[in-house]
Protein backbone atom coordinates (compact mmCIF):
# COMPACT_ATOMS: atom_id res chain seq x y z
CA UNK A 1 0.00 0.00 0.00
CA UNK A 2 1.30 3.50 -0.66
CA UNK A 3 2.44 5.04 2.02
CA UNK A 4 1.04 8.46 1.34
CA UNK A 5 -2.46 6.55 1.35
CA UNK A 6 -4.17 7.71 4.13
CA UNK A 7 -6.10 4.31 4.93
CA UNK A 8 -1.93 3.12 4.95
CA UNK A 9 -2.24 1.97 9.22
CA UNK A 10 0.80 2.63 11.18
CA UNK A 11 -0.78 1.99 14.74
CA UNK A 12 -4.42 1.57 15.84
CA UNK A 13 -4.58 2.79 19.35
CA UNK A 14 -7.52 2.30 21.56
CA UNK A 15 -9.51 2.26 18.59
CA UNK A 16 -8.51 5.46 16.71
CA UNK A 17 -6.54 4.17 13.70
CA UNK A 18 -3.32 5.97 12.81
CA UNK A 19 -1.87 6.30 9.18
CA UNK A 20 2.16 6.70 8.01
CA UNK A 21 0.61 10.22 6.56
CA UNK A 22 -1.16 11.73 9.92
CA UNK A 23 1.82 10.44 12.28
CA UNK A 24 4.42 12.15 10.71
CA UNK A 25 2.32 15.00 9.51
CA UNK A 26 1.61 15.55 12.97
CA UNK A 27 5.33 15.13 13.80
CA UNK A 28 6.93 17.86 11.98
CA UNK A 29 4.12 20.16 12.64
CA UNK A 30 4.80 20.47 16.19
CA UNK A 31 8.23 20.45 16.19
CA UNK A 32 8.19 23.01 13.78
CA UNK A 33 5.63 25.13 15.83
CA UNK A 34 7.89 24.96 19.35
CA UNK A 35 10.91 25.87 17.01
CA UNK A 36 9.03 29.33 16.21
CA UNK A 37 8.36 29.73 19.44
CA UNK A 38 11.58 30.02 20.44
CA UNK A 39 12.50 32.25 17.42
CA UNK A 40 14.48 29.21 15.66
CA UNK A 41 14.85 29.83 12.27
CA UNK A 42 15.06 25.88 11.19
CA UNK A 43 11.46 25.93 12.02
CA UNK A 44 10.52 27.30 8.39
CA UNK A 45 12.78 24.44 6.84
CA UNK A 46 10.99 21.43 9.14
CA UNK A 47 8.10 23.16 8.09
CA UNK A 48 8.73 22.36 4.27
CA UNK A 49 8.17 18.86 4.97
CA UNK A 50 5.25 19.32 7.05
CA UNK A 51 3.11 21.61 4.38
CA UNK A 52 3.91 18.34 1.37
CA UNK A 53 2.91 15.97 4.31
CA UNK A 54 -0.20 18.10 5.16
CA UNK A 55 -1.62 18.86 1.49
CA UNK A 56 -1.61 14.79 0.42
CA UNK A 57 -3.46 13.93 4.30
CA UNK A 58 -6.11 17.29 3.75
CA UNK A 59 -6.90 16.28 -0.21
CA UNK A 60 -7.94 12.99 0.92
CA UNK A 61 -10.53 13.85 4.17
CA UNK A 62 -11.92 16.66 1.55
CA UNK A 63 -10.88 19.92 3.56
CA UNK A 64 -9.94 21.31 0.04
CA UNK A 65 -9.52 24.90 1.53
CA UNK A 66 -6.81 23.66 4.12
CA UNK A 67 -4.98 21.40 0.93
CA UNK A 68 -4.67 24.21 -0.97
CA UNK A 69 -2.91 26.82 1.60
CA UNK A 70 -0.25 23.93 1.78
CA UNK A 71 0.80 25.67 -1.66
CA UNK A 72 0.75 28.86 0.05
CA UNK A 73 2.49 27.78 3.34
CA UNK A 74 5.14 25.91 1.15
CA UNK A 75 6.04 29.59 -0.66
CA UNK A 76 5.96 31.31 3.11
CA UNK A 77 8.11 28.91 4.85
CA UNK A 78 11.17 29.72 2.01
CA UNK A 79 10.44 33.65 2.32
CA UNK A 80 9.65 33.06 5.93
CA UNK A 81 13.67 31.49 6.39
CA UNK A 82 15.17 34.32 4.86
CA UNK A 83 13.72 37.01 6.46
CA UNK A 84 14.29 35.54 9.74
CA UNK A 85 18.19 34.96 8.76
CA UNK A 86 18.70 37.47 6.69
CA UNK A 87 16.67 40.41 8.28
CA UNK A 88 17.62 44.81 7.47
CA UNK A 89 20.24 45.77 9.48
CA UNK A 90 17.58 48.10 11.55
CA UNK A 91 15.31 45.06 12.18
CA UNK A 92 17.72 42.84 13.55
CA UNK A 93 17.98 41.55 17.17
CA UNK A 94 20.93 40.82 18.93
CA UNK A 95 21.79 37.25 17.25
CA UNK A 96 21.97 39.46 14.06
CA UNK A 97 18.22 37.76 13.17
CA UNK A 98 14.68 39.61 12.37
CA UNK A 99 13.67 41.19 16.10
CA UNK A 100 9.95 40.79 17.41
CA UNK A 101 7.20 43.95 16.53
CA UNK A 102 3.76 44.57 17.18
CA UNK A 103 0.83 46.35 15.08
CA UNK A 104 -0.75 49.43 15.44
CA UNK A 105 -4.49 49.20 16.01
CA UNK A 106 -5.40 50.63 12.78
CA UNK A 107 -3.45 47.80 10.85
CA UNK A 108 -5.02 44.97 13.47
CA UNK A 109 -8.31 46.09 12.50
CA UNK A 110 -7.57 46.09 8.74
CA UNK A 111 -6.35 42.54 8.58
CA UNK A 112 -9.42 41.35 10.56
CA UNK A 113 -12.24 42.91 8.23
CA UNK A 114 -10.37 41.74 5.10
CA UNK A 115 -9.86 38.51 6.55
CA UNK A 116 -13.63 38.08 7.35
CA UNK A 117 -14.86 39.02 4.00
CA UNK A 118 -11.99 36.67 2.21
CA UNK A 119 -13.43 33.99 4.45
CA UNK A 120 -16.87 34.23 2.57
CA UNK A 121 -15.65 34.44 -0.56
CA UNK A 122 -13.59 31.13 -0.06
CA UNK A 123 -16.08 29.53 1.55
CA UNK A 124 -18.63 30.47 -1.35
CA UNK A 125 -16.00 28.96 -3.61
CA UNK A 126 -14.93 26.11 -1.14
CA UNK A 127 -19.11 25.15 -0.80
CA UNK A 128 -19.26 24.72 -4.87
CA UNK A 129 -16.29 23.03 -5.47
CA UNK A 130 -17.55 19.72 -5.96
CA UNK A 131 -19.79 20.87 -8.95
CA UNK A 132 -17.27 22.91 -10.61
CA UNK A 133 -14.82 20.49 -11.12
CA UNK A 134 -16.32 17.44 -10.22
CA UNK A 135 -13.24 15.33 -11.77
CA UNK A 136 -11.12 16.68 -9.46
CA UNK A 137 -13.70 16.81 -6.31
CA UNK A 138 -15.92 14.39 -6.22
CA UNK A 139 -16.99 14.88 -2.65
CA UNK A 140 -18.77 18.45 -1.50
CA UNK A 141 -16.32 20.48 0.93
CA UNK A 142 -16.43 19.78 4.67
CA UNK A 143 -17.04 23.05 6.52
CA UNK A 144 -16.70 25.30 3.45
CA UNK A 145 -16.89 28.19 5.48
CA UNK A 146 -15.13 27.01 9.26
CA UNK A 147 -11.96 25.70 6.66
CA UNK A 148 -12.10 28.67 4.90
CA UNK A 149 -11.66 30.95 8.10
CA UNK A 150 -9.06 28.57 9.35
CA UNK A 151 -7.19 28.81 6.02
CA UNK A 152 -7.59 32.75 4.83
CA UNK A 153 -6.70 33.43 8.55
CA UNK A 154 -3.59 31.48 8.51
CA UNK A 155 -2.41 33.23 5.57
CA UNK A 156 -2.31 36.38 7.54
CA UNK A 157 -1.30 34.47 10.40
CA UNK A 158 2.13 33.57 8.61
CA UNK A 159 2.69 36.85 7.20
CA UNK A 160 2.46 38.33 10.59
CA UNK A 161 4.89 35.25 11.83
CA UNK A 162 7.03 36.24 8.99
CA UNK A 163 6.99 39.78 10.35
CA UNK A 164 7.78 38.50 13.73
CA UNK A 165 4.90 40.45 14.86
CA UNK A 166 3.27 39.47 18.64
CA UNK A 167 -0.09 39.33 16.98
CA UNK A 168 0.39 36.84 14.90
CA UNK A 169 0.14 34.31 17.91
CA UNK A 170 -3.07 35.24 18.74
CA UNK A 171 -4.78 34.70 15.46
CA UNK A 172 -3.11 31.34 16.02
CA UNK A 173 -4.59 30.66 18.98
CA UNK A 174 -8.01 30.90 17.32
CA UNK A 175 -7.20 29.18 14.57
CA UNK A 176 -6.17 26.51 16.47
CA UNK A 177 -9.33 25.96 18.25
CA UNK A 178 -11.36 25.63 15.23
CA UNK A 179 -9.07 23.41 13.78
CA UNK A 180 -8.75 21.21 16.80
CA UNK A 181 -12.73 21.03 16.33
CA UNK A 182 -13.09 20.13 12.98
CA UNK A 183 -9.97 17.49 12.55
CA UNK A 184 -11.54 15.90 15.57
CA UNK A 185 -14.89 15.36 13.66
CA UNK A 186 -13.31 14.60 10.34
CA UNK A 187 -11.54 11.59 12.26
CA UNK A 188 -7.75 12.10 12.10
CA UNK A 189 -7.45 12.39 15.76
CA UNK A 190 -3.69 12.99 16.34
CA UNK A 191 -3.88 15.81 14.21
CA UNK A 192 -6.74 17.08 16.46
CA UNK A 193 -4.67 16.43 19.47
CA UNK A 194 -1.93 18.54 17.83
CA UNK A 195 -3.85 21.32 17.18
CA UNK A 196 -5.10 21.52 21.04
CA UNK A 197 -1.02 21.69 21.76
CA UNK A 198 -1.08 24.29 19.47
CA UNK A 199 -3.89 26.22 21.30
CA UNK A 200 -1.13 25.94 24.35
CA UNK A 201 1.85 26.72 21.98
CA UNK A 202 0.35 30.00 20.90
CA UNK A 203 -0.72 31.07 23.92
CA UNK A 204 2.77 30.56 25.42
CA UNK A 205 4.10 31.79 21.91
CA UNK A 206 1.65 35.06 22.46
CA UNK A 207 2.82 35.69 26.07
CA UNK A 208 6.48 35.07 25.17
CA UNK A 209 6.92 37.21 22.23
CA UNK A 210 5.11 40.03 24.13
CA UNK A 211 7.49 39.95 26.72
CA UNK A 212 10.32 39.93 24.47
CA UNK A 213 9.12 43.02 22.37
CA UNK A 214 8.82 45.12 25.62
CA UNK A 215 12.05 44.74 26.22
CA UNK A 216 13.30 46.35 23.12
CA UNK A 217 10.42 49.25 23.87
Amino acid sequence: MNFFDINNILFDFLGVKMSHLEFYATLTGLVAVILSVRENVWSWVLGLINVMLAFMMFYQIQLYPDMFLQIFFFITNIIGFWQWKFPKAQKANLKNELKISQLSLKQFGIYSLTGLICTYLLGTFAKNLSELIPQLFSKPSAFPYMDSFTTVMSIFATFLLIRKKVEAWWMWLAIDIISTYMYFVKEVKLYSLLYAIFCVIALFGAINWTKEYRKTM
